[in-house]
């Protein structure tokens, strides 16, 4: 039985692209070949240029030292000479001969001092043409991380746009300038999608809750609902509001993360007393007292986010407080060019060891996860973060007796 015949294989694919020409590594135009080109053949023209001046030098003190010093003069035998006079004290052949050698000497000492002089001279010019020459050579060179520096600048003041499009020879700093493009391009992808999805969640999330809200609120206005009922609709009220908290808390977060673009002058005087102002009636309910002064602080920032650190500040420093003579510290200056706001209060006492995890979301004193009508524990998360976005700090230090000191510093 006769077998047929395989198909023919398809030849391979060829591995280099036709339409691209291709290069030789060692031919690419490297910053390493172009500086070893640049500063090889700088040092090769100022060695020619030395060696070219030393031999004119050396040229010119030869004949220098050639030249006649001394003449015969008169009917007898009379030595005269300018550069050797010990020549005139010549009276025999054998003192002629020692002050011709030491005229010599003389001459030729005479000529080389004066070599090395101009060398020196002509040395130092060199290195100073040489130092001008390379310093406006390297800062050609360096020019392109100029540019690539201030993207990066303008890209960490929340401007993602911005590119560095680097033209010239393909170089390591041209590849260098592509891939920070390329990351630029997926970074800005990133943070349009984060904000697409804080927006549509802002409405998805918020949209239920107020329907809920809104229910509950309708059906707790009936008077012949029943008691039980009636007790009902106000715990899921209680938990949906605590969940529009949490809700809002999330989101703000996530807003407060990136950097301020807009930014206004804000006064965190003013900040703090409309905190305070807000939070009085329920420190009268707890019976705390409310202390400190306030002078101007103006910041540039965002006022809302300002007034959210100053509030949730103050508002842990009423709830987190003694049963009773509590009281609560807020006072704004300005130190070492900082607007600074600080809230102390009295209260439990806080170790040490626990006040970074007081700053982490969910997380609160000596509890894990969320559980106690006191908040939904992003207050300082979202201090924290609000301040890193307007290019500051926040600080927690435990106080002598109980309580906290809560600390902002934020530029001026």
């Amino acid at each position: 039985m006769a077998t047929t015949p395989a198909p023919p294989k398809a030849p391979p694919k060829p591995t280099w692209d036709p339409r691209k020409p291709q290069q030789l590594p060692w031919l690419r135009p490297t910053i390493r070949i172009r500086l070893t080109l640049l500063y090889g053949g700088m040092f090769l023209i100022a060695g020619i240029l030395l060696l070219s001046i030393i031999y004119l030098l050396a040229a010119q003190a030869i004949r220098g030292g050639n030249n006649q010093s001394f003449q015969i003069s008169g009917s007898g035998i009379s030595f005269t000479s300018e550069t050797c006079p010990v020549l005139n004290a010549a009276t025999n052949d054998d003192q002629l001969n020692a002050a011709l050698k030491a005229c010599n000497d003389a001459l030729r000492q005479h000529a080389l001092d004066d070599l090395l002089s101009r060398s020196l001279l002509t040395l130092l010019g060199l290195a100073v043409i040489a130092f001008a020459f390379g310093y406006a050579m390297a800062g050609r060179v360096l020019t392109p991380l100029g540019r690539i520096t201030r993207t990066a600048r303008a890209v960490a003041g929340s401007d993602l746009s911005r590119r560095i499009e680097l033209d010239g020879p393909d170089d390591e700093l041209k590849e260098l300038a592509d891939t920070l493009d390329d990351m630029l391009e997926r970074l800005q992808r990133a943070f349009t999608a984060q904000q697409r999805f804080v927006g549509n969640a802002s409405h998805e999330l918020r949209t239920p809750l107020a329907i809920n809200r809104t229910l509950l609120e309708v059906h707790l206005s009936d008077p012949a609902a029943p008691p039980e009922l009636q007790q009902l609709g106000k715990t899921l009220l209680a938990t949906n509001e605590r969940s529009e908290q949490l809700v809002e808390g999330l989101l703000l977060l996530a807003r407060s993360d990136n950097q301020i673009v807009e930014r206004k002058p804000v006064d965190l005087a003013e900040v703090a007393t409309q905190a305070v102002d807000q939070t009085h009636a329920e420190a009268e309910a707890k019976g705390v007292e409310f202390r400190g002064k306030r002078d101007p602080a103006v910041v540039q920032g965002n006022g809302v986010l300002l007034e959210r650190i100053a509030l949730n500040l103050v508002q842990n420093a009423v709830r987190y407080n003694v049963p009773e003579d509590g009281w609560v510290e807020v006072t704004t200056e300005v130190q070492h060019g900082q607007a600074v706001l600080v809230v102390s209060n009295t209260g439990p006492v806080v170790p040490a060891y626990e006040i970074d995890n007081l700053f982490e979301p969910f997380r609160r004193l000596r509890t894990e996860r969320t559980g106690s009508d006191k908040g939904v524990g992003l207050g300082l998360s979202i201090a924290r973060s609000v301040a890193r976005a307007h290019g500051g700090h926040i600080s927690a230090q435990p106080r002598e007796g109980g309580g906290l000191v809560m600390r902002v510093a934020l530029p001026i």
